[in-house]
């Protein structure tokens, strides 16, 4: 693929997957309440379900999307419901500073569980490869090189963006050293992880 096109994308995607939405809003949140040690499995289920979504517009399987619309659904709800019992969890843990963190750590199962539901349920990513992707690059003609470098430009991208945030969410979680000033990033990520389930749940 040429490289004019790959940069583009990126581009792109850069601007697209930069700007706050549902999925950075409970990665910020999730880092605020409970450091960036365990955030690793909610970023791999996001990266991964991009890769879908992407690799879902190049081969063409747009219309599984539209045939199983129903399954995306639930897969979408599934995620608001989990959000909304994140941010339950986070505006009721104790405002206890500990040097090894914040309350008891999710299993990694659930927070992959939790990131990938977030980004398969979130129409904006959807319709960013499905319906922006192909006025970006002539789909009918990426080759299976093609998909891989797509697939590598995107990561790349995303893993800069994302970490991006986890950095900055950690540094502002390192200024909250008093039990008050937990309490309220508690409060503030449970907002922000509610938010983020809103979000989800109002797009269509």
């Amino acid at each position: 693929m040429e490289l004019t096109s790959l940069l583009i994308f990126a581009g792109a995607l850069l601007v697209a997957a930069g700007s706050p939405g549902p999925s950075i809003a409970a990665l910020v949140a999730r880092v605020i309440a409970k450091g960036f040690r365990d955030v690793f499995p909610f970023l791999a289920a996001m990266w991964i379900g991009e890769a879908i979504w992407l690799s879902m517009a190049v081969f063409g399987l747009a219309f599984v999307a539209q045939t199983f619309h129903f399954a995306f659904v639930v897969v979408k709800w599934v995620g608001v419901a989990y959000l909304v019992w994140l941010a339950w969890k986070m505006w009721t843990a104790p405002a206890v500073v500990r040097d090894a963190g914040m309350p008891s750590d999710d299993s990694p199962a659930k927070l992959f569980f939790a990131g990938m539901a977030v980004t398969l349920g979130n129409p904006k990513i959807m319709m960013f490869y499905l319906a922006l992707l192909p006025t970006i690059i002539d789909l009918g003609s990426v080759t299976l090189l093609g998909w891989a470098e797509l697939t590598a430009t995107m990561a790349l991208v995303l893993i800069g963006i994302d970490c991006a945030w986890v950095l900055a969410a950690a540094q502002a979680r390192r200024l909250l050293r008093s039990e008050r000033a937990m309490r309220f990033a508690n409060r503030v990520s449970a907002a922000t992880m509610a938010g983020a389930a809103a979000a989800i749940a109002a797009r269509s």
